[in-house]
C-alpha cells in the first residue's frame, strides 16, 4: 500500500509563489533594464551579466554546502532578481570585479549567512550596494553620460570588453558626476541652485533618463511604470512607496519653501538617483520589510525621511541604499510595536476582560443547548 505524503500547511491558496513573484517584478523592471543597457551600450550588458552569472553561482554553491535542492534554489529566482537590482544600482561602466565582489557579498553574506530565501534581515542587494560604497568609493562614483547604442560615442563590442574586463581607461571627457552629486559640489561651494540647475539639469531629461547615473537611475516614467504595473497585479502594496515618495515630497516641500536657493525642489528629488526604484522595487521586499500596514507606512516614511536626510547633509549624494539598510534593522522593533492586535486580546498581547454582557449571553446560549 502506497501512501503519499502530505504538505505542510496551508493546503488552500490563491498560487501565489516565491518564484511568482520573482518572475513579477522581474517582469516590471525589464522595460527599465532595457533601456539603461541601450543607454550605456556594451559595457553595461557586460557588468549585467557578470553580475547575475556571480549571483547564481554563489546561490548555487551555498546552497550545495547546505545539503538543499539547487535546482529549486535557484528555481525560485530570488538570486536572479538579486542580481538584477544590484547591477541597476552600479555605474553602468564599473569594472567586472565590481559586479563579481558586490553579487558575491549580496548572496553569501546578504543572504546566506541569515539562512537563505525568507531568512535574511537585510536587502542582499542594498546590503552589497552599502559595502562597495564604503569599500571602493571612486569605483562607485564614477559616472558618464549616455552613450546610447548605434551613435557615434557608444563604445563597440571589444571596446566594451576592454572597458569592463581590461584596463580601458574612461576617458574623462565622458565621466561626470550625477545631479544629486554635482548640486552637492557646488552648494558646497556657496553657489546658489539658481545658478547650478540650469546648465545641468532638465526635468524632461531626468523624467526619460537622459542623465548621468547608474541603470536603475535611468528612466524613471518606466520605473514608475513598471512599479504601477506590480500594484495592479497585486504583488505590492500601496503603503511603502506611498508613504516614502511622501516623506520625500513633503520634506523637501518644506525646505525648498523655506529657501529655493539652498535646497532642491521636490521634483527634482523625485526624478533623480534611485528614489523610485528603491520606493517600488527594494524597500517593498516582503521579506526585510513590516508585514502590518501600519508598520509598512512607518516603514516607508523612514526610508524616505533618511534619503533626503543622507541626500540634504549626509556624506554621500544618494541615500537609498542606506536609508533601506538602515529600516530594514528597525524592521523587527516596527513588527513589535505595530503589530496588528489578535482578537479577543489587548495590543500588549494580554487576554482581555469578557463584559457581563457577554457571560450571560454566553451562559444563556449553554442553557439553551442543554435543555435541547
Amino acid at each position: 500500500m502506497n501512501i503519499n505524503p502530505v504538505a505542510g500547511a496551508p493546503h488552500a491558496h490563491d498560487g501565489d509563489s516565491v518564484s511568482r513573484l520573482m518572475g513579477l517584478v522581474l517582469l516590471a523592471l525589464l522595460p527599465a533594464v532595457l533601456y539603461g543597457v541601450v543607454l550605456f551600450g556594451w559595457p553595461a550588458v557586460n557588468l549585467l551579466i557578470v553580475t547575475l552569472i556571480v549571483c547564481l553561482l554563489c546561490e548555487a554553491g551555498c546552497l550545495w554546502l547546505a545539503g538543499r535542492s539547487v535546482r529549486l534554489g535557484l528555481m525560485d529566482g530570488t538570486a536572479l532578481l538579486t542580481g538584477v537590482l544590484l547591477a541597476l544600482s552600479l555605474p553602468p561602466w564599473a569594472p567586472w570585479w565590481i559586479g563579481a565582489v558586490g553579487g558575491g557579498f549580496a548572496i553569501i553574506v546578504g543572504k546566506q549567512v541569515f539562512g537563505g530565501t525568507g531568512q535574511n534581515v537585510f536587502n542582499p542587494a542594498m546590503l552589497a550596494r552599502v559595502m562597495l560604497l564604503v569599500s571602493f568609493p571612486v569605483e562607485m562614483t564614477t559616472w558618464l553620460e549616455p552613450h546610447p547604442w548605434l551613435s557615434g560615442s557608444a563604445p563597440g563590442f571589444l571596446e566594451g570588453l576592454l572597458i569592463t574586463f581590461g584596463h580601458s581607461e574612461i576617458a574623462d571627457g565622458v565621466t561626470g558626476a550625477t545631479i544629486l552629486g554635482y548640486a552637492r559640489t557646488e552648494l558646497v561651494m556657496n553657489h546658489a541652485l539658481s545658478q547650478i540647475l540650469p546648465e545641468h539639469y532638465h526635468t524632461g531629461f531626468a523624467a526619460i533618463g537622459w542623465t548621468g547615473g547608474s541603470l536603475g537611475e535611468t528612466s524613471a516614467i518606466l520605473v514608475l511604470m513598471g512599479g504601477l504595473w506590480l500594484l495592479w497585479r497585486k504583488a505590492i502594496t500601496w503603503y511603502i512607496p506611498v508613504a516614502m515618495l511622501g516623506a520625500v515630497l513633503v520634506l523637501a516641500s518644506g525646505f525648498h519653501w523655506l529657501n529655493a536657493e539652498r535646497f532642491a525642489d521636490p521634483v527634482l528629488h523625485v526624478l533623480s538617483g534611485g528614489l523610485m526604484l528603491g520606493a517600488f522595487f527594494i524597500a517593498t521586499d516582503p521579506v526585510t520589510s513590516p508585514v502590518s500596514r501600519g508598520g509598512q507606512i512607518v516603514f516607508g516614511i523612514g526610508c524616505g525621511a533618511l534619503v533626503y536626510i543622507i541626500r540634504t547633509w549626509g556624506g554621500y549624494p544618494e541615500g537609498v541604499a542606506f536609508a533601506v539598510v538602515l529600516m530594514n534593522a528597525a524592521t523587527p522593533l516596527v513588527d513589535h510595536y505595530l503589530r496588528p492586535r489578535a482578537y479577543g486580546r489587548t495590543w500588549s498581547g494580554q487576554s482581555r476582560p469578557i463584559s457581563e454582557r457577554a457571560k450571560h449571553a454566553a451562559m444563556g446560549r449553554d442553557a439553551g443547548s442543554g435543555s435541547r
